[in-house]
């Protein structure tokens, strides 16, 4: 089974983890412990592929585009929700709350009941992109809560860090275009990026170094023309 293959079905089938952890979670909160290889394991990769947990490995980004997405209206993302002062605001917030809850449990260390209280603060703090996440997929686009989901943010952090210590120089993917004279400027790779980011430019200034850009390779896929490859840097 090739790295390829595995990608695509945790890309297919991760969102079950969402029910069990955001759901599971309310009646075993010690369910949602498991949040925390999560969180390693996005920090981790952010540091040498920037935020490609969340367009390949993220099972909320599973649930958007295989279960939400066939019911969302697909409209245009409003400024407000790209806007960077919602992005930063809200991931002051959640690293706010995330932290004195915490902060209130961290007394019981040792005691029987510690994990389970620590486990129930994660389960509350993974019903938030669950909730939102669902209702903007609905009422606007599959990846709305993308915009400003504060894991991204965190995965995006950690890209910016990556990148000044050059640890992505030979690990990071990019997105790159060639031959723009073929280009037929039909603007479907900008409307397949769930981000609402802009690839076309690859085409024209040969990679998209965009540390937004999920990797999730839809851009690539429909260009009809081929003009788009997703590649390792250097």
């Amino acid at each position: 089974m090739t790295i390829k293959t595995v990608r695509e079905k945790v890309k297919k089938w991760s969102w079950v983890l969402v029910p069990i952890i955001a759901i599971g979670g309310l009646f075993w909160p010690r369910l949602g412990l498991l949040l925390f290889p999560i969180m390693i394991t996005l920090i981790g990769l952010g540091l040498f592929r920037g935020k490609y947990w969340c367009g390949n490995l993220c099972p909320h980004g599973s649930l958007f585009d295989r279960i939400i997405r066939p019911f969302s209206p697909g409209k245009k993302i409003p400024q407000v929700i790209k806007s960077p002062w919602l992005k930063w605001g809200f991931f002051a917030f959640f690293m706010g709350m995330f932290s004195i809850r915490v902060g209130g449990v961290i007394g019981d260390w040792g005691n029987t009941d510690f994990w389970d209280r620590l486990g129930f603060i994660m389960v509350l703090n993974y019903m938030m992109p669950t909730i939102i996440g669902i209702t903007l997929g609905l009422i606007i686009k599959p990846r709305a809560w993308c915009k400003f989901c504060p894991m991204g943010t965190v995965a995006e952090l950690s890209y910016r860090l990556g990148k000044k210590l050059g640890f992505t120089k030979k690990t990071d993917l990019l997105v790159s275009g060639s031959s723009p004279e073929v280009c037929a400027d039909c603007g479907l790779c900008n409307r397949s990026c769930p981000l609402e980011l802009k690839p076309q430019k690859a085409v024209f200034e040969e990679t998209l170094d965009d540390p937004r850009c999920i990797k999730c390779e839809l851009c690539t896929e429909n260009c009809p023309k081929n003009l788009l490859k997703m590649n390792k840097a250097g």
